[in-house]
């Protein structure tokens, strides 16, 4: 038996390759025929299992053939290549042109159809543009081409998403399956605290949903599902956009996780990178959120499609705004050629790697909490001393919120919020730069309760909610880690990660936490272009109030619209 047992295992070692080929060929045959069976059923109720299977086996054949045959198609593109650069000089000209002359014509038409409000927000877009060239590091060396890249990528990603019904439900999809996902950690949540423990709602209901996230994004990286995700994205805005390999995988790993753990996708690379990409990885940080905290948000009631839109937009995003406020002078010395490989996890299996993403959450989901809790303390002490130099001078309604609302008002409006709306979107990003965004999300989640509920607009002369645009706008320029609270996470993270660049962190955190704003804003100026009004009060409400002969609702197409919906 035991020289049986040696021959078998000697075989097995001969031929391990071509055993791994037969089971990965059982299974993927079984799971193909379960695909089949499940479409020929029900197609209606299968298609997203459909829409997975055909992206998967696309990009397995994608990833194949680039592996196999990537010089043989180098070589094909290579006299297109050859061609384009020798006409580039009048050819980008006549493009620019082009864009200018498509640009202004939509505007047009878009103005005549929607109104004149799309108009500010393109103002606006076009104001922070200069203003980061003004006051760029280097003014006279930007390169145009990662700024304009970036900008229309942003554009494009809106107009697919925001504009298009397939973009629009694909994406409203994706945000119901992330919210009844992140539900699942309700379970762990009731099991440890209790049945009531949603009467502790912050705690025991928003922090477990940071815990589930982190460890399912462990696993992920684990399998190696999201350094391809990553790989993908960030290979898309090289190419398009023109940046280096170690800001662009950066800036797409930001997407789905935080400023502090994304540089370590690339860790090996950051002591040789130029200061110019250390601006633009600290940007990235800076200019989106992480899948974690994501979750969160959604689960203060935000709309999850539009948090999801403002992740991915935020990415070309933050790259344009670096690029424009510090620019390349130096030459990279890490490119595609140097061979460029993402960080593997260090879990041996999938269950530690589960239990290190629960355990690594403790940190982050601590760092929140007291986070909040000293904020909200601070907050309250400055609110109250304001209070009482503002009585000094018959002002006792001063507080912190009042004054940012103030100092940020004109940079809302340029977004293209309502002037009515301005002043409390100018407090929200008040409270999100100088104290964190989780207090800001908080406070815009209470404004979208009151507006769902349709009681009084004004109470004391103290507006209860805005409009959705306005709202729609906020959550794309809160849609950011851009605070003083990060910038010391950046600096500590950054600084033990790469030593040597411990002098060009500290010189550079300031000006990236700038520019991670603007991007924020930028972001929020494309959804203004391209957000379409909708019904501003819920339908119950204004049907409610059709039927009373003494508030019968002004805009009668509102009323059309709601008497389909309920038609329907």
């Amino acid at each position: 038996l035991e020289k049986r047992y040696d021959e078998v295992c000697e075989f097995c070692k001969k031929n391990k390759t071509r055993i791994h080929y037969v089971v990965y060929g059982i299974l993927i045959t079984a799971y193909l025929a379960v695909v089949i069976a499940a479409c020929s059923l029900n197609f209606q109720r299968a298609l997203p299992l459909f829409v997975v299977t055909v992206l998967a086996i696309f990009f397995i054949c994608w990833d194949f053939l680039i592996a196999k045959y990537e010089d043989r198609i180098a070589a094909f593109f290579s006299p297109g290549d050859r061609y384009l650069k020798k006409q580039w000089f009048w050819l980008k000209w006549v493009l620019c042109a082009a864009l200018v002359i498509m640009i202004i014509c939509w505007l047009i038409f878009d103005t005549t159809k929607q109104g004149s409000r799309q108009l500010i927000s393109f103002g606006g877009l076009v104001m922070y543009v200069i203003l980061m060239f003004i006051f760029s590091k280097y003014p006279t060396q930007v390169a145009w081409r990662p700024v304009f890249s970036g900008i229309g990528m942003q554009f494009i990603l809106g107009v697919l998403i925001l504009r298009t019904k397939v973009g629009f439900d694909v994406f409203n999809w994706l945000g119901i399956q992330i919210q009844t996902f992140l539900e699942y950690s309700d379970a762990g949540a009731k099991f440890v605290f209790g049945d009531k423990y949603t009467d502790h709602f912050f705690a025991f209901k928003v922090l477990p949903i940071v815990v589930f996230f982190s460890t399912v994004m462990s696993m992920l990286y684990h399998v190696g599902f999201m350094q391809w995700l990553v790989g993908k994205v960030g290979w898309i805005m090289h190419v398009f956009m023109g940046t280096t390999p170690v800001e662009s995988l950066v800036a797409a790993g930001n997407i789905f996780v935080g400023q502090t753990e994304c540089p370590l996708l690339v860790r090996p690379y950051l002591p040789y990178i130029t200061k110019s990409e250390l601006h633009a990885v600290m940007t990235a940080g800076f200019s989106t959120i992480a899948g974690s905290v994501l979750g969160a948000y959604i689960s203060f009631g935000v709309s999850s499609s539009h948090l999801l839109t403002a992740s991915v937009m935020s990415a070309p995003a933050s790259l344009a705004v670096s690029k424009l406020f510090w620019p390349e002078t130096e030459k990279p010395l890490v490119t595609l050629r140097s061979g460029i490989q993402m960080a593997k996890s260090e879990s041996k299996n999938l269950l530690e790697a589960a239990s290190q993403g629960a355990s690594t959450s403790i940190g982050l989901v601590a760092n929140i909490a007291v986070n909040v809790i000293s904020f909200l303390a601070l907050l309250s002490f400055l609110d109250s001393a304001l209070s009482w130099v503002g009585n000094l001078f018959d002002y006792p309604q001063l507080t912190f919120e009042n004054i940012c609302a103030y100092v940020f008002m004109p940079f809302s409006f340029m977004m293209g919020v309502d002037w009515e709306d301005s002043f409390i979107v100018g407090g929200l990003l008040g409270y999100k730069t100088f104290f964190n965004e989780f207090l800001a999300y908080e406070r815009l989640s209470k404004l979208i309760q009151n507006r769902e509920k349709g009681g009084s607009m004004y109470i004391n002369g103290v507006k209860q909610y805005m409009t959705v645009r306005s709202e729609v706008i906020a959550t794309y320029a809160l849609c950011g880690f851009a605070n003083f609270g990060s910038l010391g996470l950046v600096i500590g993270g950054l600084t033990s990660i790469a030593p040597s660049k411990k002098k060009e962190i500290a010189d550079g955190a300031f000006r990236a936490m700038i520019a991670g704003t603007v991007a924020c804003f930028m972001t929020a100026c494309v959804a203004g272009m391209l957000t379409v009004p909708g019904l501003e009060v819920p339908c119950h409400i204004l049907l409610g109030n059709a039927s009373s002969f003494t508030d019968f609702p002004a805009n009668s197409t509102e009323l059309v619209e709601c008497c389909q919906q309920l038609f329907t």
